[in-house]
């Protein structure tokens, strides 16, 4: 329902509530009038009772849980409470017309008294749940959810990055593994391909295509280009520097592969380190 179909139901309810309270309005004045009250205390009698519903119902609507059903049986306290005194309107004559004077209300002394109880004891009761129910509307505070749908909607659009969160590079599927033509055995070869299955995380899956902006501008290395540039980093590296977290931290790479790197280059200085002694 748009904004405007919801525009004319709400001016038509309020139109019916209109003339339903002018017709409420003649009966409650007149009983009022029966059990006492003068002409303006009568005039404003009705707005006592019918109003109290209509307040009523507007803290139904903002209320919640145990507030919002205090309200309903108040509204629907005094709704019988306004029948019930239209009803005897319709009854006795004697409250039709302008002058009208205290009458009894029933020719039953126990209904008489209780209706006069019931006329008479509904101002208090405006008075006492009127102000219970502002109260309870200014005070009310609406639950706050934990999750909105913006929120979960964003969550659900993000796709998978080429890299995870641990840092750990994502392979390029369409780059071919070359092994290092001078790794000395392919045990060492062999072991990162292990470790990387066991510590990179599950990735996401994708739900939609990643902007051109939002992708990584790096490029994914392969083990001959790490090799290479780690050979030039590490150069002039005494072998007690050659540790994982010290080439991960240069070549700003995984810490499967800086392990990987980290095995290579040892071995190639244990070599070229026995090859000086029997040369010597």
């Amino acid at each position: 329902m748009n904004r405007q179909a919801k525009t004319l139901l709400v001016l038509a309810l309020v139109a019916v509530v209109g003339m339903a309270f002018r017709v409420s309005w003649n009966a409650l004045r007149d009983v009022a009038r029966a059990i006492g009250a003068d002409s303006t205390a009568a005039t404003l009698y009705p707005f006592v009772v019918d109003g109290l519903m209509a307040l009523a119902l507007v803290a139904a609507l903002v209320l919640t849980g145990e507030a919002r059903r205090f309200a309903l049986r108040v509204l629907a306290s005094y709704t019988l409470a306004s029948l019930a005194l239209n009803y005897v309107h319709g009854l006795l004559p004697d409250l039709h017309g302008e002058s009208v004077d205290w009458t009894r209300l029933a020719d039953w002394n126990p209904a008489h008294y209780t209706l006069v109880l019931l006329a008479t004891s509904l101002p208090v009761g405006s008075i006492y749940f009127g102000s219970d129910l502002v109260a309870k509307v200014l005070h009310h505070h609406p639950p706050i959810e934990s999750i909105t749908d913006e929120s979960t909607q964003i969550v659900a659009n993000r796709s998978m990055p080429e890299q995870d969160e641990t840092g750990v590079e994502q392979p390029d599927p369409g780059a071919e593994v070359v092994s290092s033509p001078r790794a000395p055995v392919d045990a060492i070869e062999a072991r990162p391909q292990l470790a990387v299955a066991a510590e990179s995380s599950r990735p996401r899956r994708a739900t939609g295509r990643v902007p051109q902006a939002a992708r990584s501008t790096r490029t994914v290395r392969t083990e001959v280009e790490l090799l290479a540039e780690a050979r030039s980093l590490t150069e002039s590296w005494p072998v007690e520097k050659l540790t994982g977290e010290g080439i991960r931290k240069a070549l700003r790479t995984s810490p499967a592969k800086a392990r990987v790197v980290r095995e290579v280059l040892r071995a190639e200085r244990e070599r070229d380190a026995a090859a000086v002694v029997v040369a010597g």
